[in-house]
């Protein structure tokens, strides 16, 4: 895949789009209108009535033995010139530019972290699963804890959980739900999607990052879709122990960045 340099190469997929109103950062994240918020919509609704305790252990054991496919990083990004992200409100165009987008926007914020830069081109490398058979929403969108009741911070909280039988379990219908207080990132069941398989796949390979980021599982742990730090979608005072908690900024950071040049590649010399 090339990559281009200059001009905002997404302008190829919306040439309609002035590219001054393109650098309007306030009309980023918009969950509440848009010409895409349709299709958005129908994606957390299957997401948020699907997305259960029960759904998320059984992907866990099918996808637990990582067996899919071997591929090289840049090989797995090529894979996603087929993808469009049906949850972004944002963009329309092949999810592989975000992955060089989001690399080059954290390598001009954070010049001397190497290790964010990477974290940046493999934070949606996840998404590979779509091109595995997945549906979208089995794999797309923030990430959220099951097994506990949602927070006022997941996108569209209030108007797409109704359906979820788990919700109707007063085992996890709770603030808690099955979890105890401080019991511990790693003990947090999130649901099933490209965030969670990149985490399990980065453990199961032993890829490290620094001290740090502590047990870093997708930005949807510290940030909401504002790019605010409710404490893990509203759970971390209860669920982290203080160690735990270092995660948080760089989470936030990361939707920071994500935010900082939302469409196309704006790449850094």
């Amino acid at each position: 895949m090339k990559v281009a340099v200059g001009p905002d190469p997404s302008l190829v997929y919306r040439p309609d789009v002035d590219p001054e109103v393109a650098k309007d950062k306030g009309r980023f994240r918009n969950f509440t209108s848009g010409p895409l918020l349709d299709r958005v919509f129908a994606t957390y609704k299957q997401m948020h009535t699907q997305q259960t305790v029960d759904f998320v252990r059984k992907k866990h054991t099918q996808f637990g033995g990582f067996s899919y496919k071997k591929m090289t990083v840049l090989e797995a990004v090529d894979m996603l010139d087929g993808l469009v992200d049906e949850s972004d409100p944002d963009v329309d165009f092949p999810n592989s530019f975000h992955a060089f987008q989001t690399a080059e926007g954290i390598r001009k914020a954070h010049p001397d972290k190497d290790w964010f830069h990477l974290v940046g081109l493999l934070h949606d490398l996840g998404k590979v699963l779509v091109l595995a058979g997945e549906p979208q929403w089995a794999v797309v969108g923030d990430t959220f804890p099951v097994g506990c009741r949602p927070q006022a911070s997941v996108v569209f909280c209030d108007s797409t959980f109704q359906d979820n039988p788990d919700l109707q379990d007063p085992r996890y219908s709770t603030e808690l739900g099955m979890y105890q207080p401080h019991c511990g990132l790693e003990n947090v069941l999130m649901c099933w999607g490209h965030d969670e398989y990149m985490y399990q796949m980065m453990k199961f390979n032993k890829f490290s990052l620094p001290p740090e980021v502590g047990e870093g599982r997708g930005q949807g742990l510290g940030a909401s879709s504002q790019g605010t730090v409710p404490p893990l979608c509203g759970h971390a005072a209860a669920l982290l122990p203080g160690p735990h908690r270092q995660v948080l900024p760089w989470c936030a950071e990361l939707v920071t960045s994500l935010a900082r040049c939302p469409r196309g590649l704006c790449m850094h010399t």
